[in-house]
Formats: structure tokens, C-alpha cells, sequence
């Protein structure tokens, strides 16, 4: 009796843990929540992050839209929005520290195009929340030399994610104050970060006095990475005042971002 009690007793004592398996655990459970948490901040970073910047965007853009006051989009068929004209020398768009002052057009890009708001700065707190930051050791729009501006291609709005999908005869549009500003694509290269050349007025050219205007998209590559520059290059090749109304190929897209 004494030994069958003292056998089912000892069949029923749990083995005691060694120190080094529960050390083996501690670690198993913190890399666990260490991979939950990595994965909380991937969600937040690529999706979060977009809303986000696209909320503030949008405050601003309508900021903006009430400063340009009533904005002229004439009919498809009336022949106004077909006229072609020739205005002269494009004006200068004079901008303040800070100040949103144009919005951005893309028709090549996405299904029917899209646009972004224009803030003066490059810092974090610009590219991070309002889409296109100006560098503001560049030219400013309408004036000879380079108008250079900056944008992240993935998380925060992932503005310029299709930057590597410009190609011949693509334009690029700026609306401010002044009126619309046209881009024409040219060349695409990628540099190394510290490459400071390509905002030169001239770029890669130190000393060169500027004939023309040109806008220099710059944004992070390859996608998901901050190894290289990725520099898009566009000359002005039209201009038109506000009362003109839009280009007839981004007049639905102005008239979205103005309603």
C-alpha cells in the first residue's frame, strides 16, 4: 500500500525548471512581443502614416484653394479651354518660410492623376505632413535656375512613389497665386545622398549662370530605402495666368482640388 501511494505520488511531482530553461523562455517571450511590437510600427509606418499626411494635405490644400479665391475651369467645350496662348515670361512666385503656396499636378500619375500641396521647407515637419517641401536655397517658380523640391516616395503620403514612371512628354503642373506653371520631363538619374550638386541652379554645374527654369524632383531610392537619390528633372515650358484657367489636361484635377 505504502509503495503504490509512494509511486502514483511521484508520478504526480512535476519536474522543477533549471535555470537555464527559464531564461531560454524569458527570451522566447520578449522576442515574441519584440516581433508584435515590430510589426505594430511596419502597420503604422506604411499605412498610418499615409492617412495621416493625406488629412493634413488636405487641410491645407483647402487653406490654400480659399487664398486663390475663385479660380477659373472653363467648359470642355468652350474655346477658351482650348486656346493655346502665349503670355509672356512666366512671373516669379514669391514664397514665405513656412508658407503652403501651390499645388502640384500629376496627370501621368495613377488612374486620373493626382496632386499635393507645396510647402516651403524640406525639414520633417514639412515632407513628413504636407506632401512637397521646397528647398529653400533654390530658385523660386518662374525664375531662371532651379526650382528644387522634395518628397518621400513610400509612408507619409508616399508622394512621389511613381516618380520612376516619368517619361517623354510628361508634364508636371504648378498652380500658385500667379497662375499654372508647366513642366515638361527630361532626364532621371540617381545619386548618392550627399550629392548636393543637383540642386545647384545649373545642376552639376558649380559657377554656371542659368539660362532657363527648371523644377528637380528629388526622393529617396530604391523604394523602402534611403541608400540613393532618385532626381527627376523637368523644364518650364508654359505658363498661363489664373483668370486663363487650367491646362485642358489637368482642368478636372484642378477642379477637384479647388470644389
Amino acid at each position: 500500500m505504502n509503495r503504490a501511494a509512494t509511486a502514483t505520488g511521484r508520478r504526480a511531482v512535476r519536474r522543477r525548471q533549471s535555470a537555464g530553461s527559464r531564461v531560454v523562455g524569458f527570451f522566447g517571450e520578449l522576442l515574441i512581443t519584440l516581433g508584435i511590437v515590430l510589426m505594430l510600427y511596419v502597420a503604422w509606418e506604411l499605412w498610418w502614416t499615409n492617412i495621416d499626411s493625406a488629412n493634413a494635405q488636405n487641410e491645407v490644400t483647402s487653406n490654400l484653394v480659399q487664398e486663390l479665391g475663385d479660380v477659373v475651369i472653363p467648359e470642355a467645350d468652350h474655346p477658351q479651354a482650348e486656346e493655346e496662348k502665349d503670355y509672356g515670361p512666366a512671373p516669379i512666385t514669391k514664397i514665405g518660410p513656412g508658407e503652403t503656396f501651390g499645388i502640384m499636378y500629376f496627370p501621368s500619375w495613377g488612374s486620373s492623376g493626382i496632386y499635393h500641396p507645396v510647402t516651403e521647407g524640406v525639414e520633417d515637419a514639412v515632407i513628413d505632413n504636407l506632401g512637397i517641401g521646397h528647398y529653400p536655397t533654390t530658385q523660386q517658380p518662374g525664375e531662371k535656375g532651379n526650382f528644387a523640391v522634395a518628397a518621400h516616395r513610400q509612408t507619409h503620403g508616399q508622394v512621389f512613389w511613381d516618380i520612376d514612371k516619368l517619361h517623354e512628354g510628361d508634364k508636371i503642373y504648378l498652380q500658385t497665386k500667379k497662375g499654372y506653371y508647366t513642366y515638361t520631363w527630361y532626364d532621371t538619374e540617381i545619386v548618392e545622398p550627399s550629392n548636393g550638386e543637383v540642386l545647384l541652379p545649373v545642376p552639376h554645374q558649380w559657377g554656371m549662370k542659368p539660362t532657363e527654369s527648371i523644377l528637380t524632383m528629388t526622393t529617396c531610392h530604391p523604394k523602402y530605402t534611403t541608400r540613393q537619390r532618385m532626381i527627376a528633372y523637368s523644364k518650364l515650358t508654359d505658363w498661363r495666368p489664373l483668370d486663363a484657367g487650367p491646362p485642358s489636361e489637368i482642368r478636372d484635377l484642378v477642379a477637384k482640388a479647388t470644389s
